[in-house]
């Protein structure tokens, strides 16, 4: 929920070059913010196999083994409506509270905004996302078959253009918070309206709004039309509130999963537990960040923090103030086979910026997801400290042919940095004597 909705403007003369992290160095190679150069590649990786998705946090991959096979393994029966109990009421409301009383900012003062084009980026790799799992989920099916999409945590409707651009035929939403459920609604009324009077523009989908606890409740149960099959979920910058317990992640992936049909996809977008917890292991105190946020845990174990209920206040300057739950990589690929759904992709921003900066290049600048640098007819850096820029200043400086670049500033390159995208494909189900589901291949 870090980046705002979809916004365009004119293109400007970025070249697209990918800022670093705090201590990587520029060069042709992708590198992470430890210095590997190793892209993680969903071929290479099995999915329930600790040491291939260790990236940092040493120690955090052998926290608690029993305690992981107890959640993983054994069967847990989960109610329709967990939003009832004590004992899960936790984080809710408090998220709730957040995202209903958050502001909605206009468009010219969302470009007046310090972070504008990290938000911009944010919201370009998720295009990218969309796109390009949207387009893997269409393979097979004719040119006119309908295609229906669950938005999990849907917020505000920032995504409702891409889903327009996307002719998708069915959209359901779905987020905690009630307020902006309306305004989502709101939002898609004004695109039926822009439809109707203008000939020329696209279809618009049908839509049908949920308030609710994706984290607690069944959806399933809550659709008006319970039997229909998704090809597409997708839940950006959300998930990771249900790592708050076992059974909201399993509610979640529940959600994400029973109505998908095999062969469809489940993305998203979270905050890389290893690189949280390296930076955390990095700092003297629970606290780390830079003068556009900061990440403060709150439990104590730097080495074996638990794998459910990892919890840390997150605070993103304008958008972001409320405490999140660190996702273990390879307990979450476990919960998700019980579900039938298979980890297919998993990415850091970055990685996943240099796989698709090519194809999303002239979107990158529709987008203004870059800032120019230098910038144009001398406007003011948004980042008022030179050091901010001291990548892009000396990528200038060692490179001939280049006028201007697109750059990230370091403190928002720092933010974005800590983020993936992710992407399971439901299997195949059958069902065995016992009447319970079983997963294969698609």
């Amino acid at each position: 929920m870090s980046s705002s909705p979809e916004e365009t403007g004119p293109a400007n003369e970025n070249e697209g070059n990918r800022t670093p992290s705090h201590d990587s160095t520029v060069s042709g190679e992708t590198l992470d913010n430890r210095g590997s150069t190793g892209k993680r590649t969903a071929e290479k990786r099995k999915l329930v196999d600790e040491d291939s998705t260790k990236q940092s946090g040493e120690g955090y991959d052998e926290a608690a083994d029993d305690t992981r096979q107890d959640a993983q393994t054994k069967e847990s029966s989960i109610p329709s409506d967990l939003s009832t109990g004590d004992k899960l009421a936790g984080n809710s409301a408090l998220v709730t509270k957040h995202y209903n009383t958050l502001e909605s900012k206009g468009l010219t003062q969302r470009s007046q905004s310090r972070i504008v084009h990290m938000r911009n980026f944010n919201n370009w790799i998720k295009s990218m996302l969309i796109s390009e799992y949207l387009g893997k989920a269409r393979q097979g099916k004719g040119h006119r078959a309908p295609f229906k999409v669950l938005d999990m945590c849907c917020g505000k409707g920032g995504d409702l253009l891409k889903w327009s651009k996307a002719n998708i035929t069915h959209l359901i939403c779905a987020d905690i918070a009630e307020v902006s459920v309306e305004q989502c609604q709101s939002r898609y009324n004004d695109l039926l309206n822009r439809s109707s009077n203008n000939r020329g523009f696209a279809p618009v989908f049908t839509a049908e709004f949920i308030s609710a606890d994706c984290t607690k409740v069944r959806l399933r149960e809550k659709y008006k039309d319970a039997s229909c099959q998704l090809d597409l979920v997708s839940c950006q910058f959300a998930f990771h509130y249900s790592f708050e317990s076992v059974q909201q992640a399993e509610c979640m992936l529940r959600n994400a999963g029973e109505s998908l049909r095999p062969g469809g996809y489940f993305i998203g977008t979270i905050p890389d537990a290893y690189d949280l917890v390296s930076r955390w292991q990095k700092s003297d105190t629970n606290k780390f960040g830079n003068d556009i946020y900061s990440v403060e845990f709150l439990c104590e174990d730097k080495v074996k923090p638990p794998l459910f209920g990892a919890k840390y206040n997150f605070h993103l300057e304008e958008v972001v103030n409320c405490p999140e739950f660190l996702v273990h990589l390879p307990t979450l690929a476990k919960l998700a086979l019980k579900y039938g759904l298979e980890l297919v992709m998993f990415e850091r921003f970055e990685n996943f910026y240099e796989r698709m900066k090519s194809e999303g290049r002239s979107l990158l600048g529709k987008m203004r997801a870059l800032e120019t640098y230098p910038p144009c007819h001398e406007a003011p850096l948004l980042g008022q400290n030179p050091e901010d820029y001291r990548y892009a200043a000396q990528y200038m400086q060692n490179s001939t042919g280049h006028r201007k670049i697109g750059t990230l500033s370091l403190p928002e390159w720092e933010a974005t940095s800590l983020y993936a995208v992710f992407a399971f494909q439901k299997m195949k189900t059958t069902w065995n004597a016992e009447g319970k589901p079983e997963y294969f291949k698609v």
